[in-house]
């Protein structure tokens, strides 16, 4: 007889997305992953740039080819299942590495997801073919997902509409 699946509790980013209000620690991490972008320097033309890890904290990229825009659902499933396992070996070495045996407090249980791009955060259709691949991704893993689309100023949630926006962002 089989087994019945498996039910898995819901976390901050499943199913629709964000909502409020944040836990503040999330709050801090996707501020983090806008203060990076800002502190990146001056650039007028920038590719898309998929982040899986912890902003802030160990990163893994993904930068597609310019002259291959259009990248086939399954391999974008594919990397970004494979910058999952890689987020979590860097973290997990990083703990060893500096003799911390848990996460931080404000360590989401899963690695966040975050897709720098330039222009304003209206969705896009590179924000949803790569929510798309998280999505897979993230559900053959059984982990829940978070990810938002980050510019200079802002970072929001492709889902849920949920979002951050800062005039002068401040290194704190």
């Amino acid at each position: 007889m089989p087994h019945p699946p498996v039910r898995r509790a819901l976390g901050p980013g499943d199913a629709c997305g964000l909502t409020e209000p944040l836990a503040p620690g999330l709050e801090a991490l996707l501020r983090r992953a806008v203060l990076d972008v800002a502190l990146s320097g001056p650039t007028r033309v920038r590719p898309p740039v998929l982040h899986v890890g912890v902003p802030g904290g160990p990163t893994a990229l993904f930068v597609p080819r310019t002259d291959d825009p259009d990248l086939d659902p399954a391999l974008r499933s594919d990397v970004v299942a494979a910058m999952v396992r890689r987020a979590d070996l860097m973290a997990a070495a990083g703990r060893t590495r500096h003799g911390r045996g848990e996460a931080a407090p404000t360590a989401p249980t899963a690695p966040v997801v975050w897709l720098v791009r330039l222009g304003d955060l209206a969705l896009q259709d590179v924000d949803l073919a790569w929510l798309a691949a998280a999505r897979a991704a993230y559900a053959e893993a059984e982990l829940p997902l978070v990810m938002v689309v980050v510019s200079r100023t802002a970072w929001r949630d492709p889902r849920s509409g949920v979002g951050r926006s800062w005039r002068r962002l401040r290194v704190r």
